[in-house]
């Protein structure tokens, strides 16, 4: 009887532990919410809406000033697409072939490896993009710069990957083994296994995966920074500079005047770039429980 009095007494104590580390979460998150808002509103005494986030032009210290955020919301949208389209692919496929067709002894080396490169700091990334493929895209396209949205896209891809592929593959490997014996029951060879009962099966992980890499894409400051280019201006090729939102919020800062409306307009960009990473993970809330009990097998 004393030992079950403790044991429920220390179970107690663990459980309120748990429950004020997790407010405690909750509530620190929702000052930063509250402080981004706040700090972010008094620019729009000066500037519409409407104005800041379709104007054309980002001339925050020139009399009178403009803050129209419209190219970097744009550079961020492309470049995030661009991202996207190279890590998906390599991600998913990697996981499935991590998953589904390597051998153990294979799988132990590439599995710890691709999640060693979620570990590299943004920074060496970036500074890879800036010294190494740069100047290779400037010299095999013969263009003024090496630094633009499709050197940016790359790094982000080789960023979004390991996220993609070790989430990706932790779906898939949770898959039912009585799944694929059946598949191979009913004379489905491995790739039909594979791509209509192993994948559909692992749907709803697979689908996070892409959206929180897509998101991590789109937050990603250091990079973007040191390779995008940094122009201010609505990108009309791969090759043209750019800066995305989070570039811009780290670039200029530093520079802004304290309360300044320089100040204000780069909290109001954080706002807009935190709305979107919200989007990102509402999206991949809805398709992990939409597919979490609907991913099913067709053969």
């Amino acid at each position: 009887m004393v030992g079950s009095s403790l044991r429920r007494i220390k179970e107690s104590i663990i459980r309120n532990i748990f429950f004020f580390i997790g407010l405690a979460s909750i509530f620190i998150l929702t000052l930063i919410v509250v402080f981004l808002f706040k700090e972010s509103l008094p620019i729009f005494k000066v500037v519409s809406i409407k104005e800041f986030l379709f104007g054309q032009y980002w001339y925050p210290t020139s009399e009178p000033p403009e803050f129209g955020i419209f190219p970097m919301i744009v550079a961020s949208v492309v470049v995030t697409i661009l991202a996207s389209a190279l890590a998906v692919p390599l991600g998913v496929l990697s996981a499935t072939y991590i998953s589904e067709i390597a051998k153990p002894r294979v799988k132990e080396i590439i599995k710890p490896v691709i999640e060693l490169l979620a570990s590299l700091p943004s920074v060496v990334i970036g500074f890879f993009g800036m010294v190494i493929v740069a100047p290779f895209l400037q010299e095999t396209f013969d263009i003024s710069t090496g630094l633009n949205v499709f050197n940016a896209s790359v790094m982000l891809a080789f960023m979004a990957v390991p996220t993609i592929s070790s989430i990706s593959e932790d779906a898939l490997h949770s898959v039912r083994r009585e799944l694929r014996e059946a598949s191979y029951a009913l004379g489905a060879n491995r790739w039909e296994t594979i791509s209509r009962v192993v994948i559909p099966a692992g749907l709803s992980g697979i689908g996070t995966a892409v959206i929180l890499g897509m998101s991590r894409a789109i937050g990603e400051t250091m990079v973007v920074l040191m390779v995008a280019g940094g122009a201010a201006a609505i990108p009309e090729s791969l090759f043209d500079a750019c800066r995305p939102m989070p570039a811009s919020i780290a670039a200029e800062m530093a520079e802004a005047p304290y309360h300044s409306d320089h100040y204000h307009a780069l909290f109001a960009t954080g706002v807009v770039l935190f709305l979107a990473t919200f989007v990102f993970n509402l999206i991949a809330d809805y398709v992990s429980n939409k597919y979490k009990q609907t991913g099913t097998a067709t053969l």
